[in-house]
């Protein structure tokens, strides 16, 4: 049965959707075609309707959730707001929902180039965001502290998810939200 045009870009948002969730939560290996058209609630056979492949998906999935998370960063006014947000516990278990480069950063840089051109604009995006953010300073320095805030940050929730010990966990991200959120 055919479907509509509009349908059919619905179908395909439903794909993105659940492929951005499911790679930041169990990684671009760990998921595979069956189970991101399963959690789409559509049909294995569909897929390749909508992409040209799984890497193409990839890609794809990873521009939505940086477009997603600029969206939501928009409503913080502050650089302390940032940082707390990013650097919250509720970040640290949603990884489904969460920061791309750090669910997904060290897979990144073995995948194709359209998925690392995803990933470098959501940088590029982020360092931005956190530029206008900072009021003192050159623009040279600005982008310098934006840099090693970012990637403070990103590390900071990296270790966090990564240890097994909770008090470990928020301990890392207190320390870290003292250290770039000023």
């Amino acid at each position: 049965m055919r479907v509509s045009r509009q349908k059919a870009m619905e179908n395909r948002q439903l794909i993105v959707d659940a492929a951005s969730r499911l790679f930041r939560d169990e990684g671009f290996d760990g998921v595979g075609v069956d189970a991101i058209m399963k959690e789409a609630e559509l049909t294995h056979g569909g897929f390749y309707g909508h992409f040209a492949s799984k890497d193409a998906l990839m890609a794809e999935a990873m521009a939505h959730a940086v477009e997603r998370s600029t969206a939501w960063q928009e409503r913080l006014e502050s650089l302390p707001e940032l940082v707390a947000a990013y650097l919250s516990d509720r970040h640290r278990t949603d990884r489904a929902n969460g920061c791309v480069v750090a669910a997904l950063g060290a897979d990144a840089a073995r995948q194709s180039p359209g998925l690392r051109k995803a990933i470098t604009a959501g940088i590029r995006q982020q360092l931005d965001r956190i530029v206008s953010l900072l009021k003192r300073g050159t623009p040279a320095a600005r982008r310098r502290h934006a840099i090693a805030t970012y990637a403070g940050m990103v590390g900071a929730l990296t270790l966090a998810r990564a240890v097994d010990d909770p008090a470990l966990a928020r301990e890392i991200l207190t320390v870290a939200r003292d250290a770039f959120g000023k």
